[in-house]
């Protein structure tokens, strides 16, 4: 026979419930004697009330009190779902035999015979005491094994939704667009103009070339990110992770360490070694999102990974080898970086094997109605109603439009516009354009002949930000870019708050 497992019984929590004090004297001294922690209750209300406060390990109960019997306080401890697990042994005299049998039928699980025998009370006691603590061991095992089954279940049912998803995305790069596109909020992939074919003809060839490095240009709003991720999941490296990284919102002190990880020790608050972007994408793609902006000791730290595959640690002794595909994205003229020296070319050349340019909205204005169509539809699926129209004066409108912000701002125009029209066909009077260069902010100064694009671009935030009392947040909302790009966008166009705003 198996022997059984101990278990440690010092420390358990009795309840004694008799209305003779002696028999409660007997019982106390005899088990306080064993380690046990006993609390005492005359009569059976006080009982319940004591179980309720206490949860005991075991209840010693007589059979005979006054005013409320043993089996009804049994009873009642089994009908509350807060006491019902709680063993309870019966007290009862040797010669009443019915008390036995009615003590089980109310739901004791054994009874100690009076008068009491000390080593048949202790046995009876370590013995239920022990069953009690082993079911409750067996108990929390299982559950936690219902726990883990459920979390493996889980895993399973994500990665057959992942499998699913791969072949889904295979070939599939319409289907990818719209869905990045209702995930990131940039839908650059809605339209019929040969730019658009030709975007997505890019794509598809860098698909094919999973190691080759892109460096894809364009103007905020543009969809730059989207054809990032439509390069990385439609490769062979799509279920591996794709990690963005905004280049001008990581504070210069810090950038080194946020890429390439460091070491416990490194630095003032380097209480724990962390790895880097780097190694969080290991075998995937790291995507590095306004890359103009990165400071030029940065830039040639970043070089010597791409070239060699090794991340070097802040603080490391040795370098740890790397699987990344880098794709980055820039607003900026990079080869007028190159020629100003704020750029490395050597950075460039290995970084722009191949470039897509994202065109602006206003140069593929043919897909402005298509591009309207899928946010009426995307908006009014989520506002739970029917889409609306465009009325023929709304639409012309919408494509004579400049667009500044591109689909970003489309998108903010469209969403407005269906809200104001509840329902009803979205009429010219829906449509909020915000002010552009064709109309300057009172106090900019204007210039002879067209306007560079950086001109229109500063002029454009300059407006907004004056419409939104130079709260950058509210502004960035409505430019529909993150509040980090628009602050790096008025550092690099020279916009500075006014000291009265």
């Amino acid at each position: 026979m198996p022997a059984e497992p101990e278990v440690d019984l010092r420390g358990a929590q009795l309840l004694l419930v008799d209305d003779v004090p002696a028999n409660l004297d007997v019982l106390c001294a005899l088990l306080e004697a064993e380690g046990f922690d006993v609390a005492l209750a005359t009569d059976g209300p006080l009982a319940l009330e004591v179980a309720a406060n206490t949860s005991p390990d075991l209840i010693l109960l007589d059979v005979m009190m006054p005013e409320m019997d043993g089996f009804e306080v049994c009873r009642r401890l089994k009908r509350d779902p807060k006491l019902e697990s709680i063993p309870v042994v019966f007290v009862t005299a040797r010669d009443q035999a019915e008390d036995v049998v009615g003590g089980f039928r109310a739901g004791g699980i054994d009874y100690i015979p009076k008068p009491f025998r000390d080593e048949e009370v202790l046995a009876r006691v370590r013995t239920q005491l022990r069953l009690s603590f082993l079911r409750h061991e067996l108990e929390q095992a299982n559950l936690t094994l219902v726990q883990r089954n459920g979390e493996l279940e889980a895993k399973n049912q994500a990665l057959e939704k992942q499998v699913a998803a791969r072949k889904q995305l295979q070939g599939q790069l319409s289907l990818l667009s719209e869905r990045e596109a209702k995930r990131w909020g940039v839908d650059g992939f809605i339209g019929h103009s040969p730019t658009f074919r030709r975007i997505l003809d890019d794509i598809r060839l860098m698909q094919e070339n999973p190691a080759t490095s892109v460096i894809i240009t364009g103007e905020s709003g543009t969809g730059k990110e989207l054809v990032a991720r439509a390069i990385h999941h439609g490769s062979n490296r799509g279920q591996r992770p794709f990690i963005p990284v905004n280049c001008a919102s990581m504070p210069a002190e810090l950038a080194e360490s946020l890429l390439f990880g460091h070491e416990k020790g490194a630095f003032t608050g380097a209480t724990t070694e962390r790895g880097g972007f780097f190694e969080m994408a290991h075998e995937g793609t790291l995507f590095l999102d306004e890359l103009g902006e990165m400071p030029l000791e940065l830039q040639s730290k970043l070089l010597r990974v791409l070239e060699d595959g090794q991340v070097w640690r802040v603080g490391a002794r040795t370098g740890r080898q790397v699987d990344v595909r880098v794709l980055a994205a820039t607003n900026k003229d990079l080869e007028q970086q190159v020629q100003s020296g704020d750029f490395r070319q050597d950075l460039y050349y290995r970084l722009a094997r191949f470039t897509v340019a994202v065109p602006p909205l206003r140069d593929r204005p043919e897909d402005i109605p298509l591009l309207a169509g899928h946010f009426i539809e995307l908006f009014a699926a989520e506002m739970g109603r029917e889409p609306a129209d465009f009325t023929p004066a709304a639409l012309q409108l919408l494509q004579d439009h400049h667009y500044p912000g591109n689909a970003r701002e489309l998108r903010n125009i469209v969403e407005r516009g269906l809200i104001e029209s509840r329902g009803a066909p979205v009429e010219p009077a829906h449509l909020h354009f915000l002010q552009t260069a064709a109309s300057p902010s009172p106090g900019l100064a204007t210039t002879s002949g067209p306007a560079t694009l950086e001109e229109n671009e500063r002029r454009h935030v300059l407006a907004v930000l004056e419409e939104n009392r130079w709260v950058v947040r509210s502004a960035a909302r409505i430019l529909g870019v993150p509040e980090s790009t628009l602050r790096g966008r008025m550092k690099s166009l020279g916009i500075e708050r006014p000291a009265s705003s």
